[in-house]
């Protein structure tokens, strides 16, 4: 190789490689289930230990066969955010008395003020939240809105759930 020349891995796949590090995973296929999407990101998790193994993924493609209101939940598609690997430890938004609570189990309380000042007080009105939205609350660390922006579509998909099965 002469001087000026690089090799062709240096830049080209740097991007493709540094995306991968940072979590990032494709948005969900147009119309695919919520419950799909979240086990495809389960099988992209970086840690093998954390992937289902074979036997769980039969398991749980059985039940969502079984059980096809699990299926009616979408993942919302957006444009502009790609969705990063979802957290496992993710839970249950339905188990918080308030949105203070949710923010302290995500380990994101700092925002508590934010978000009350903003008028985020309550998880119908933080479930429609958006990229612009978390901007607006001050949530500047590209981690944290990750983060935060992961667990509303968590909580969106759960609230999904239970109005698909209400219905």
């Amino acid at each position: 190789m002469s001087y000026g020349e690089r090799p062709y891995w240096d830049m080209s796949n740097q991007d493709v490689i540094n995306a991968i590090e940072q979590d990032y995973r494709l948005p969900p296929p147009m119309d695919c289930p919520s419950a799909l999407h979240q086990l495809m990101l389960d099988c992209w998790q970086k840690d093998r230990n954390n992937r289902p193994k074979f036997s769980q993924i039969v398991a749980n493609l059985d039940k969502m066969i079984r059980n096809p209101s699990c299926l009616k939940a979408m993942t919302p598609q957006s444009s502009s955010v790609h969705l990063p690997l979802l957290d496992r430890s993710t839970p249950d938004f339905s188990s918080f008395g308030s949105v203070d609570d949710w923010l302290d189990a995500i380990k994101m309380g700092q925002y508590k003020e934010n978000f009350s000042s903003e008028g985020f007080t309550s998880f119908d009105v933080v479930s429609q939240m958006a990229m612009e939205d978390i901007l607006r609350v001050g949530v500047t660390l590209a981690g944290h809105q990750k983060k935060i922006l992961n667990s509303i579509q968590s909580m969106r998909a759960q609230m999904n759930q239970i109005t698909s099965v209400e219905v």
